[in-house]
């Protein structure tokens, strides 16, 4: 984390982040109607020529298919075969799937990009300075902000849907590819000038309610696959079984309990994170020995937050998108499994958001300083993993946050240091870190300290807590720092941090 520049070439003038100033609201644009009934047509390129795609336009893609998407990759293979180029692309997510992306950023056919995560090749070629300006990191909710009130203008959107009937009516829910709730793309759909829908499952009538209505559909587009949902459940989405990953998870379910929070009608969400999954099953046995039952879980939704609804333990889930096959299984079939668009989940402008309803919420780190800043952007050597997603958010609008995380990552890199490389959620929302050390408490949260030591909770500072890992050195700040490949936005659309080339170099 170094000092912000004042203005980045590409990016325009940086208005920083800060802890003690609120960002200014923006008027809501209102949601856009297409003018008739879908038209279905023959193909992709055809799809370009009817929705008017030309040089400069900003596209977007939603993820919820994350690495088994074949949508992005479809769309941009025919942009870069027409000929067409200097497109700003909005995905809200991006996966090592889309790797084909890091090539039409070298060729000058995508020379923008603003996302919530990124990885895999594309974020490689993004530090090594492959796109023509710096890419625009955000947070999901700060996403749909964005959107909704134009500050991200979308001239075309393309809606993987895993069916649509021929009305235009999508669901991700059904379908050989479902893949769960469209909570991304529902935001786009609403506001963009145009809405292509992609599917590989087209019928004459939705057997369900769907996620997107035909009044926001202009063109359909049957393929042969949209992708593969089995790429879903990838990356980060598995529960940690070990030792030192259980004990942590331990210790912040206690914590939790601790805390007041686990009562009747408590609202919580968890992590993509291995320890972040394996908290969600211990707060489920705490929650049934003690007869409580909780209000709703939210957010990415997994197997685990499945199995305490199915046990009578969750009134309600949540869902903005499906983690795994077991979440899109019970989307489909529960009544109780709600979607919820990105805007209803996250909007730093809505007070409605449901991450201001949650209670706690369990999030993991790449790296957690003494200031209590967590980077989950970059990896310790600087090298672009992630993003903040949907971390930032909860982080904000929980009342209890929780970051779990080993003391080092693989390689024996320390976690906890004197500095994060990358600031994403800055320290004054996180109110505690668990690791094998022990449990750090936020000096801001004395009722919190209070209360750990009552339940006798091995409580510790982060100096001590870093004492006891590797080597977590502060690392030299250099004023002749490589240029900007990525601009970190907080979810109120202020910068909170640079990325610059060349940082990921030993």
């Amino acid at each position: 984390m170094m000092g912000l520049p004042g203005f980045v070439e590409g990016y325009g003038t940086v208005h920083p982040w800060c802890a003690e100033a609120e960002a200014p609201a923006r008027a809501v644009i209102p949601a856009r109607r297409a003018a008739g009934r879908a038209q279905v047509l023959p193909d992709l390129d055809a799809a370009l020529s009817a929705a008017g795609v030309r040089d400069g336009m900003c596209l977007s893609f939603h993820h919820h298919l994350r690495n088994g998407d074949a949508v992005l990759n479809a769309v941009m293979a025919a942009v870069a075969q027409a000929g067409l180029g200097d497109m700003v692309l909005a995905p809200s997510s991006v996966f090592p799937v889309h790797a084909p992306l890091a090539d039409h950023m070298a060729r000058g056919v995508a020379v923008g990009l603003r996302t919530g995560y990124v990885s895999g090749p594309v974020a490689a070629a993004l530090a090594q300075g492959a796109l023509a300006r710096p890419a625009v990191l955000g947070t999901h909710g700060g996403r749909a902000r964005d959107i909704e009130t134009g500050r991200a203008s979308i001239d075309v959107a393309f809606i993987a849907a895993a069916m649509a009937d021929r009305a235009g009516n999508l669901t991700g829910a059904e379908g050989p590819a479902a893949f769960g709730p469209i909570g991304y793309g529902r935001v786009d759909a609403a506001r963009a000038r145009v809405v292509v829908a992609v599917t590989d499952c087209l019928v004459d009538r939705l057997p369900c309610a769907p996620d997107i209505p035909a009044e926001q559909v202009d063109f359909i587009v049957p393929v042969a696959r949209i992708g593969d949902a089995r790429g879903i459940a990838s990356g980060t989405t598995r529960i940690a079984g070990d030792e030192g990953g259980g004990r942590i998870a331990d210790m912040a379910a206690s914590l939790i309990e601790a805390s007041g929070v686990l009562r009747g009608g408590m609202s919580f969400q968890t992590g993509a994170g291995g320890i972040s999954l394996a908290v969600a099953r211990r707060l489920g046995r705490r929650m049934a020995a003690r007869g409580v039952v909780g209000g709703f879980a939210s957010g990415g939704i997994t197997a685990p937050l499945v199995a305490l609804h199915r046990a009578g333990l969750l009134r309600e889930l949540r869902d903005v998108q499906a983690f795994d096959l077991q979440a899109v299984k019970s989307y489909r079939r529960d009544a109780g499994h709600v979607g919820m668009s990105a805007s209803d989940y996250a909007n730093p402008q809505r007070g409605d958001a449901v991450v201001n309803q949650l209670d706690a919420v369990i999030l993991g780190a790449a790296e957690v300083d003494l200031g209590f800043n967590v980077n989950v952007t970059t990896g310790g050597d600087g090298v672009i993993l992630g993003g903040s997603g949907g971390h930032a958010d909860c982080a904000a609008g929980a009342g209890l946050c929780v970051i779990v995380t080993r003391m080092s990552a693989r390689g024996g890199r320390a976690r906890i240091v004197e500095r994060v490389r990358t600031r994403t959620t800055p320290g004054c929302c996180v109110d505690a870190v668990v690791s094998e050390a022990g449990i750090a408490i936020n000096p801001a949260r004395a009722d919190l300290c209070a209360r750990a030591k009552a339940a006798g909770l091995p409580v510790v500072t982060l100096e001590q807590m870093r004492a006891q890992g590797p080597n977590g050195a502060a690392r030299a700040d250099s004023d002749d720092a490589g240029p900007v490949v990525a601009v970190c936005e907080y979810r109120d659309g202020r910068v909170i941090d640079v990325v610059r080339a060349g940082e990921g170099r030993p």
